[in-house]
């Protein structure tokens, strides 16, 4: 068992959300922060207070609703797994992904932060023990990123690539890719790690299409 793993039933019902466009948490993922805004601040001194997971979600520009800026209906919390202090007043963060939700509802806020009722059932599959199994053509996968990284002139760790597992690279991957935010909020919604892996290679695969017979033409 992973240590500090989470069940389902010890997730909490309210939640502090922190709305960041272009920002991917996935569960086992590791999210760095830095935060400096005294609402955000708030939120992670309470978070440290009680029980230390938050909903990292996308704020979504093209919906409509009460709240601005609006949210997509799906995020995914975090574990606070590491966190210091700066001399300029600011928390460096890190954030481990345990389980996505889905928003219920939005309720009255606190000390400045958004809160939601969060739904947790439909992902009760990211707090399983074991890493399930699923098939990734890794040799392919390898191929389009080193192409997709020189791209976007990335440097990558490519000794850890070749040691990670097929979900660790996956998550990992998909964090690190700079996809626009609806991109990520299709990896973040993929139903399994098939189809995340499946949706991460598309992306790839349609950044280097773009760029060799579609420049001027920006993806929507």
């Amino acid at each position: 068992m992973r240590p500090f793993h989470s069940r389902l039933e010890d997730l909490p019902r309210i939640l502090p959300i922190f709305p960041l466009s272009g920002a991917l948490l996935l569960p086992q993922g590791k999210l760095p922060l830095n935060v400096f805004e005294p609402r955000y601040l708030a939120l992670v001194q309470d978070c440290l207070a009680w029980g230390r997971i938050l909903g990292m979600i996308q704020p979504n520009v093209s919906g409509s609703g009460p709240k601005d800026p609006p949210v997509f209906d799906t995020g995914c919390a975090g574990r606070i797994s590491a966190f210091n202090e700066t001399e300029d007043g600011r928390l460096l963060v890190t954030l481990t992904g345990v389980c996505r939700f889905r928003v219920a509802e939005e309720i009255e806020g606190t000390r400045g932060y958004r809160r939601v009722m969060a739904d947790w059932t439909p992902f009760a599959d990211d707090l399983a023990e074991d890493e399930p199994d699923f098939e990734l053509d890794r040799a392919h996968l390898l191929t389009v990123l080193r192409s997709y990284l020189k791209l976007n002139s990335m440097d990558i760790n490519w000794k850890a690539i070749e040691t990670a597992s097929d979900l660790s690279l996956t998550v990992s991957l998909a964090m690190l890719c700079p996809f626009e935010p609806r991109e990520k909020q299709a990896l973040l919604e993929s139903p399994n790690p098939d189809h995340r892996a499946q949706t991460l290679v598309a992306l790839m695969e349609m950044a280097l299409a773009e760029s060799v017979g579609g420049k001027g033409h920006p993806r929507q």
